[in-house]
């Protein structure tokens, strides 16, 4: 069976028994400390706390394999992106200049530049591991009542948690409808030449969006036919009270973040610069 991606992984660990409210709060803890500093020590100790919380999870790797392949080439793009349009971004930041190799013009390769592009890469090795954690083990009900319970209104909270649910329906949608289309000889292999290949994907593409289409009213009117949205609040079924890990956690993670801020502004400078 295939491997389902960003849907909800039950598992028995320390990360799942956490409440959603609790997980809520580290994440967007986690991602003010990545977003804030470029400290390398900062962010070489989130990574690497990032990686232990990841093992701890008992997610594997294969589960979440995709996701990370499709963002790791997004990085990659963002990285020759900067230094296509700021190839010297490094060198206005540390102030000094150390030539690796000279390819011409502004575009020469220093150390300043590939420290500078080490940095956003960890930063971004940094806040996937806990985004996808986040994502993969907490149940979206319980997600859901913990937006409402910071106080977001519970009909975004609940169209998140629709939306959560729906990410697994939509890949079985589409390997369903792709079989279907292929059974029926349209074919989808490498074998078949690209552009086919493209024009063949409409005839599952098409289906697909009426499909959801199709589920997006039902839903719709069984929400309005039950009253939804009448009432200023709403219970949840999937909503659980605070438990003392939930408090030690989120006083680690404060503690991180007062260490990590103070570490990175100390001198009034967020960057770490190891050339002076």
């Amino acid at each position: 069976m295939a491997v389902e991606m960003l849907s909800y992984i039950e598992r028995e660990s320390p990360v799942h028994r956490l409440t959603g409210v609790a997980k809520l709060i580290c994440f967007l803890i986690w991602s003010s400390i990545a977003m804030l500093t470029y400290d390398t020590r900062v962010l070489l100790f989130l990574f690497l706390f990032s990686v232990l919380i990841f093992i701890v999870s008992k997610v594997k790797i294969r589960e979440v394999a995709f996701v990370l392949l499709f963002i790791l080439f997004f990085l990659l793009i963002n990285n020759l992106a900067i230094y296509l349009f700021s190839p010297q971004e490094g060198v206005k930041i540390y102030g000094t200049s150390h030539v690796l190799v000279d390819i011409g013009g502004k575009y020469s390769v220093t150390l300043e530049q590939l420290f500078y592009q080490f940095n956003v890469t960890l930063k971004y090795f940094t806040v996937i591991p806990a985004a996808l954690l986040f994502i993969v083990t907490t149940n979206p009900s319980e997600f859901a009542a913990s937006l409402n319970r910071i106080g977001v209104s519970y009909r975004i909270s609940y169209a998140v948690a629709l939306a959560l649910r729906y990410i697994p329906d939509i890949q079985r949608d589409f390997r369903n409808i792709s079989l279907a289309q292929q059974a029926r000889g349209i074919d989808m292999s490498r074998k078949e030449k690209l552009p086919i290949r493209i024009k063949n994907a409409a005839s599952i593409i098409i289906p697909l969006i009426l499909s959801s289409l199709d589920k997006i009213e039902t839903i719709s009117n069984a929400m309005e036919l039950r009253g939804f949205g009448k009432n200023k609040k709403r219970t949840w079924y999937r909503s659980r009270p605070i438990q003392k890990n939930d408090i030690i956690t989120i006083a680690l993670f404060i503690t991180i973040l007062t260490i990590s801020l103070y570490t990175t502004f100390h001198d009034g400078n967020r960057f770490y610069n190891p050339f002076q």
